[in-house]
């Protein structure tokens, strides 16, 4: 395994402490070190390390607006000489926070512990790109997809196309509408959706517009000779005049 870390410190000898210690860790290829909020920004940007040792103090931008940003690409160890911030810490998933001064007993118990979680992560990490394998094995057999593969930031997602209600396209995107609400973001056209989506449950009503046929509540004719269908949740869309040929396999 080899680490990343970023050091967060106005203090310069602070940093130079820290990193001193971290050399000890041989699976630590990289560090870097940033003077103010701003700069550590940049630089886990930059280098998107895996440990990331956060002042909170700091000019520019705390280590807590810090932490927040970072979410969970990072493993975060608050070092601080302020012990009201511990609270604030934890609640934003940090694996430990050490009280300066401490001694090296101390700061090797939170090395391992960062390097223990980031090794979970991994093993997690690997155990989704597994999963991720062993579903395109299986849809190679078949024609019709029973998951969606979504790359969000950060990890790859296997959605299950039975909680799949509805599809709108958005350019080279498509938002995945899901039975509980819930919008997923999926780089891929409505014609490769089409064709990866069994026609028996769902229907391409529109040009930017896919369905669960067993969602449809109503087929309201309009005016103009056209269709709107209507969901179960209230959602309406319109069925465009070249797929009126569908509407038998919609009333199926």
């Amino acid at each position: 395994m080899k680490l990343k870390v970023l050091i967060a410190d106005d203090e310069q000898l602070a940093r130079q402490s820290i990193a001193l210690l971290l050399q000890q860790e041989s699976a630590i290829v990289q560090i870097v070190q940033a003077a103010d909020g701003r700069q550590a920004m940049a630089m886990f940007e930059q280098h998107k390390p895996d440990l990331v040792f956060l002042d909170i103090q700091m000019p520019g931008l705390t280590g807590i607006e810090l932490a927040s940003h970072f979410g969970n690409k990072a493993v975060v160890v608050f070092v601080t000489a302020y012990d009201q911030f511990a609270i604030t810490a934890f609640e934003l998933d940090a694996i430990d926070y050490l009280l300066k001064p401490f001694d090296d007993d101390r700061f090797q118990q939170s090395l391992q512990r960062a390097i223990n979680r980031i090794r979970e992560h991994q093993l997690s990490d690997l155990t989704r790109v597994s999963d991720v394998i062993r579903q395109l094995q299986q849809d190679s057999g078949s024609r019709y997809k029973a998951k969606l593969i979504i790359k969000d930031p950060g990890r790859i997602r296997l959605q299950d196309v039975d909680q799949i209600d509805f599809i709108r396209g958005a350019g080279n995107y498509a938002e995945i509408h899901l039975f509980d609400k819930k919008v997923l973001l999926h780089r891929a056209t409505m014609s490769t959706l089409e064709q990866q989506l069994d026609p028996h449950i769902f229907t391409r009503i529109h040009r930017s517009v896919i369905i669960r046929q067993a969602c449809i509540s109503e087929l309201r004719l309009n005016e103009r000779g056209d269709y709107t269908v209507i969901l179960k949740d209230g959602q309406q869309f319109s069925l465009s005049r070249q797929n009126k040929h569908k509407l038998e396999q919609l009333l199926a």
